[in-house]
């Protein structure tokens, strides 16, 4: 699909063509389980320096709280319900027009590099990519290992292992194995072997093409494992690097009481993930100069930001699934690069799943298809668009599921056992109000209660009922969802993620 000349574009949008700076590529960058509020000088400086000299948008939200359906909203700027790739359909279904599709048709070289095994061929995410290349494995190959890599404990890693060995070559399998489960270089989870990569492409590639550039980095997901000179400047000082690191991180099991964190553990797991916020920084800017020294920067919009965020021990949750708190869901966003270069603080509401159109109109890009099933809104500072009065989000179903939990805890808490729900969540600039197909309901005023303490649901029945109207305008209304049967998945799928628990 061809872009579009200067003033076809500018006349679509509504702004003067001598307003329109113009780049040539994308590079979209995503620090996986990124919150806002760790985000900083101190602890991320590049991405500091890079929001100081293009534009950050503070109040940026997800439209889920965890990596697959997050990115599928990125990928085709739909909610979960509409892109349905959650935790009960986990194939990002092919009548959907993709970003990297977009990007292919309209003559871009596109390249993925990917290290969360969620974000894979397996999935449906390489749909447009001329290359979608996996961090954790030591050779390329179409025989995905990441089943291995998600599993969440021995015997889940040893079944994961005994059915996909032979799928393909089990020497490259096995070799792929021993990388991501024993050889993997301590204190990296694949982000400087993929900073790398990366510049190694960058330096050798002869294409004429301009490129759309798509990297996941997993630091800092869960297991929180930085180097040591970087846990011991983020740590408390009179802790050691070998204390902190012997806390146990088991999300689930901690969410099923299997075990406790003291006080101490939390904070010690705290300054772990703001040491691995700070290498994944480090990256950040090698991947900045591997592009600058390639003599792409200047043509480059570049855009940084987190997927989801993460609990340590707010609200009594460890990890990010479950809920819909800001913690989740309000991640870091910035943009670098042609209109965006010297935008300033951004404090208007946006979402994740506005970056398709946001890219469409800043490179000139005319797809009525993306932008027609999409549900995005333009952040090009000369948009037109209509700001957002209210964001939402969505939790479908609940990651691994309550099945599984049992089968792996026995009997679990009651407090777990209810979140085998559905929740919404719409927030405005003053309140925040999240709904469940079950009944669960919580509203909060977000201007005097930024950390979601107080439910004042029952004295504001009004805003209730208003905030509840606006929620079923957006999305049918939740209890009509609840017996709907879930789309299909893709043959195959469903019975490996059961041989690992995820259903």
């Amino acid at each position: 699909m061809a872009g579009s000349t200067e003033t076809e574009s500018s006349s679509a949008n509504g702004r003067d063509a001598e307003s329109h700076q113009s780049v040539r590529n994308v590079v979209l960058v995503v620090l996986d389980t990124a919150r806002a509020k760790s985000s900083g000088p101190k602890t991320t400086p590049a991405l500091t320096g890079l929001a100081e000299e293009g534009t950050t948008f503070d109040n940026a939200f997800a439209t889920a709280p965890w990596t697959l359906p997050s990115h599928a909203s990125m990928f085709t700027g739909t909610y979960s319900s509409e892109h349905g790739t959650h935790g009960g359909h986990t194939y990002l279904d092919e009548g959907l027009r993709s970003l990297p599709e977009s990007f292919a048709d309209s003559g871009y070289e596109t390249i993925g590099v990917s290290n969360n095994t969620w974000i894979t061929e397996e999935f449906g995410f390489h749909r447009g990519f001329d290359d979608l290349r996996k961090g954790w494995q030591y050779i390329q190959s179409d025989s995905d290992m990441g089943a291995v890599v998600r599993g969440e404990d021995v015997r889940e890693k040893l079944q994961a292992t005994r059915n996909r060995l032979f799928d393909g070559n089990p020497f490259v399998n096995a070799a792929n194995i021993l990388y991501s489960e024993v050889l993997q270089p301590a204190g990296d989870d694949g982000a400087n072997r993929s900073t790398k990569w990366i510049a190694n492409w960058l330096e050798a590639r002869e294409d004429d093409r301009p490129f759309f550039l798509f990297c996941n980095f997993i630091e800092p997901h869960v297991t929180y494992d930085p180097p040591r000179e970087y846990a011991e400047r983020f740590l408390p000082e009179d802790a050691s690097y070998d204390e902190a690191t012997d806390v146990r991180q088991d999300p689930r099991a901690y969410d099923c009481e299997d075990y406790a964190l003291s006080e101490r553990d939390l904070e010690l797991l705290s300054g772990l993930y703001e040491a691995e916020l700070s290498y994944v920084d480090d990256q950040l800017g090698r991947l900045r100069a591997a592009l600058e020294d390639a003599g792409e920067w200047e043509d480059t919009l570049f855009v940084v930001c987190g997927d989801h965020g993460e609990h340590i021990g707010e609200h009594g949750f460890f990890g990010h699934q479950y809920n819909l708190y800001d913690t989740l869901i309000n991640v870091p966003l910035v943009l670098h690069g042609g209109p965006f270069t010297g935008g300033g603080r951004r404090t208007d509401l946006v979402q994740l799943l506005d970056l398709p159109e946001t890219f469409l109109d800043t490179l000139e890009i005319d797809d009525p298809e993306l932008t027609k099933q999409g549900s995005g809104r333009s952040m090009h500072p000369s948009s037109k668009a209509e700001p957002r009065a209210a964001v939402f989000a969505e939790y479908v179903a609940p990651q691994p599921s309550i099945d599984r939990l049992e089968a792996r805890f026995g009997e679990i808490p009651d407090r777990v056992r209810e979140f085998d729900r559905r929740l919404r969540a719409v927030r405005t600039d003053e309140y925040k109000y999240v709904h469940g197909d079950d009944g669960f309901e919580r509203l909060h005023h977000v201007k005097t209660d930024p950390h979601e303490r107080t439910d004042i649901s029952a004295r504001k029945p009004e805003r209730v009922r208003a905030l509840r109207d606006r929620l079923d305008e957006r999305f049918e209304p939740i209890e009509e969802t609840r017996e709907r049967t879930d789309v299909a998945m893709r043959a195959g799928t469903k019975e490996r993620l059961a041989d690992l628990g995820y259903l």
